[in-house]
């Protein structure tokens, strides 16, 4: 079973066993037409030096339990495992446009944003943690400068302090006189706004949230000189539920490109409170 550390692991390795580095634009990270989604499938699936098309999709089939896209989010689900959400970036410090589904410290299978599929990808699954991926590749350019795995819950509050924003817009807006609504999944959805009653009004949220390069900058600074930095952020409970084994190799890496470190992070849904986590850290010149 595939997990963070494991893709951790498969990027620095990635990173030194090829002649062509992650920013020189000869692997997958940096193919225009394959992207940022499927580099990171390939790390997570350990299949970055597959070249059989039909081995790399049959391990996909056995890595992953759904593979979503923008409109039907997640992303990626890891077999009875995490959420991912893929975000590509032109620079490491903008906001991050999760568009009208707010941010997620879990992944609920009763949430109405999500499809049938995905619903039934496990059988009776019922929540599952949310791990962000966010890849910043410049304007113009096929290199990876950047990559962050952050778990939801390290900066996500609790569904409640989104969802009662979203409900009180939402109940304000359908009480406007003399106009008919219909129901949305959205902030609103007006009909017939014209006599004719041929013309609609979708009224949907666009949700931002920060950077984590922003978010965490008590943590780690970026830095501009690097060719490349990889930066895992997670809850130390989530780090020691990880398998021993794959610990122990994070742990023994000797590399001087590798930092890990115990961290304490703002509760999101209390930030005078602080919890207990791990960073991950690779750079490269």
């Amino acid at each position: 079973m595939s997990n963070i550390l494991k893709a951790f692991i498969n990027t620095i390795n990635s990173y030194q066993s090829n002649v062509s580095t992650l920013t020189n634009g000869n692997n997958r990270a940096n193919n225009m037409g394959a992207g940022l989604e499927e580099f990171i499938k390939d790390i997570f699936a350990g299949t970055i030096n597959e070249t059989n098309e039909q081995n790399r999709l049959t391990t996909f089939s056995q890595t992953y339990s759904y593979s979503g896209n923008k409109n039907n989010p997640p992303d990626l689900i890891l077999q009875n495992s995490d959420a991912i959400e893929i975000k590509k970036l032109e620079s490491h410090n903008t906001a991050i446009a999760l568009n009208s589904s707010y941010p997620k410290g879990k992944l609920f299978s009763n949430s109405s944003m999500i499809t049938t599929a995905c619903r039934n990808c496990e059988e009776n699954w019922t929540i599952k943690d949310m791990l962000y991926v966010i890849g910043n590749v410049p304007k113009n350019t096929n290199s990876l400068k950047s990559l962050w795995f952050v778990y939801g819950d390290c900066f996500c509050a609790d569904k409640e302090v989104y969802e009662r924003i979203k409900d009180t817009i939402s109940t304000s807006i359908t009480t406007i006189p003399n106009v008919e609504f219909t129901e949305t999944n959205e902030l609103g959805k007006v009909k017939k706004v014209d006599p004719l009653g041929i013309t609609d009004l979708r009224i949907r949220g666009m949700w931002h949230i920060e950077n984590p390069t922003k978010i965490f900058n008590y943590l780690y600074s970026y830095d501009e000189t690097k060719s490349f930095q990889l930066i895992c952020l997670m809850k130390k409970e989530k780090y020691e539920s990880m398998p021993l084994a794959d610990r122990q190799i994070i742990e023994n890496l000797n590399n001087p490109n590798v930092r890990v470190s115990d961290v304490r992070i703002k509760n999101p849904n209390n930030p005078v409170q602080l919890m207990d986590g791990k960073l991950l850290v690779f750079r490269k010149l």
